[in-house]
């Protein structure tokens, strides 16, 4: 609360499925307004945030609603030009005084994992963002993007997008002091790497009454375990990192409690209440913060597993294999080289496998082979160029999660993760539900947003959290 007794508000925009929100609610922020254009991201956000949806009906309802009443219940299904370009909804969310605008505008044209076009129209997005602000005139900003928006487009001679918003926001309105940040997920207790960039921002009549320190140089999370010695103070905007060294959690942390139907341990269970693993009882409870004295459903949501072929479950029990003996997956390319022959090929193979565990087993305890000839004739029938998929390791944070649901194996199970499982990684505690189809095809990932893509395009809620409260201390003693 602040000094006047009220809920600090915050917008979301670009919100998809709500990880950005949980993480600002859970630190006691009030939703004001939330916008994301994908209707079935909208849907997840609806569920968990607004109200419990019973069937497609009601939330098609939902959909079809005018602008404006959609704006006053918390939620527009629809793109930010058109709030922008409606004087009704923006003259209704200047009147209600929102102290913090939160964001994530979409980040494709800005990634180093697509082609950097400065003139990608999803480049545009950001604007529209700065924009908004200009016009809600908000205490508080956070602008959350990925790491790769910081290099500049050197062949178009530009400069990087993150310099010109951070200029951008600066000068808005009565104007803003601004910290850019690269702060990693797990610094803050997530089981997975990822990094990201975010510029947080406080209005500079608030920033200067209360003396605050900024700099212009990117904060790095990892800085509050060696703070190099360009920084006289730690800038007050930033939340403070605690997970570094052995406090950084697992896959392990993650998956300590379930299995492939779910929970295979039951909150009563002696094992289960004696084990130390803080993160999966967090994620079973009701909420982030506070442990509930409910018990969690017995039912575990969003957790279907995939079905594969024959063929891929032996694949996915040999990458486990290679992984445990340290051997590299690129060996799948052996069979494909057009200089060896194939008694060569064989050789190589052979010399690779030479000194690892035989008889060779997966993970679940499947025997794959038996010698190391049934190794080599192993690789031969499974063959692949494509080598983007890899097993999590148990005793690590796993990388990034995408929006790809393929990439990823897991660490015992001869399979890809369920939705539910990635969630875990990303931070999203078990109550969260996710909602429309699972996945989609290639064709239809550029308009499609399913449960896999709403998970790895999310803001990891746990990070939101720790913006979130750092940012209630700030405005509340207003």
């Amino acid at each position: 609360m602040n000094k006047k007794g009220k809920n600090l508000k915050y917008i979301d925009l670009f919100a998809g499925c709500g990880g950005l929100s949980l993480g600002i609610e859970n630190a006691g922020f009030e939703l004001a307004l939330a916008l994301e254009k994908s209707p079935m991201a909208c849907e997840t956000f609806y569920h968990n945030f607004i109200k419990p949806l019973n069937n497609k009906e009601e939330w098609a309802k939902y959909c079809a609603k005018p602008l404006i009443e959609q704006v006053k219940e918390k939620l527009v299904v629809n793109e930010l030009k058109t709030v922008l370009d409606n004087p009704e909804a923006m003259e209704y969310l200047r009147k209600l005084d929102i102290d913090l605008v939160a964001g994530g505008p979409p980040c494709q044209g800005f990634s180093m994992a697509g082609r950097r076009n400065p003139k990608d129209a999803r480049n545009q997005l950001p604007w529209q963002f700065m924009e908004f602000i200009e016009k809600v005139n908000p205490k508080a900003v956070i602008m959350e993007n990925v790491v790769g928006i910081t290099r500049d487009f050197s062949k178009e001679n530009e400069k990087a997008p993150f310099n010109q918003l951070k200029e951008t926001l600066e000068n808005l309105g009565e104007g803003y002091f601004v910290q850019p940040v690269q702060l990693n997920a797990m610094h803050f207790g997530v089981p997975e790497h990822r990094p990201r960039m975010m510029l947080l921002g406080i209005r500079k009549d608030i920033a200067e009454n209360k003396n605050m320190y900024f700099s212009d140089n990117i904060w790095k999370s990892d800085y509050d375990e060696n703070m190099p010695k360009t920084y006289k103070n730690r800038p007050d905007i930033v939340p403070r990192a605690k997970y570094f060294g052995n406090k950084i959690r697992t896959v392990k942390d993650a998956f300590w409690d379930l299995d492939n139907n779910g929970y295979k341990l039951s909150e009563d269970d002696i094992l289960y209440n004696n084990n130390g693993n803080g993160f999966a009882k967090l994620m079973r409870s009701s909420k982030l913060i506070i442990q509930s004295k409910n018990k969690s459903s017995a039912i575990l949501p969003n957790h279907i597993n995939r079905n594969h072929s024959d063929k891929a479950i032996k694949r996915f029990r040999l990458y486990q294999y290679l992984q445990c003996e340290n051997i590299r997956a690129r060996i799948f390319n052996i069979p494909f080289e057009e200089e060896l022959t194939e008694a060569e090929k064989r050789a190589t193979l052979t010399k690779i496998f030479t000194g690892k565990k035989i008889p060779a087993k997966s993970p679940d305890g499947q025997v794959l082979a038996n010698s190391i000839d049934g190794l080599v004739d192993l690789v031969f029938e499974l063959a692949t160029k494509k080598h983007s998929q890899r097993p999590l390791q148990i005793n690590k944070p796993s990388p990034t999660v995408l929006t790809l649901p393929d990439d990823l194996i897991h660490p015992k199970f001869p399979r890809i993760m369920t939705v539910r499982e990635l969630a875990r990684l990303q931070s999203f505690p078990d109550y969260f539900v996710f909602k429309s189809k699972e996945t989609t095809g290639s064709d239809r990932r550029k308009f499609e947003v399913p449960q896999y893509s709403q998970v790895g395009n999310a803001v990891a809620p746990l990070v939101a959290l720790a913006l979130g409260e750092n940012l209630i201390k700030i405005l509340s003693e207003l």
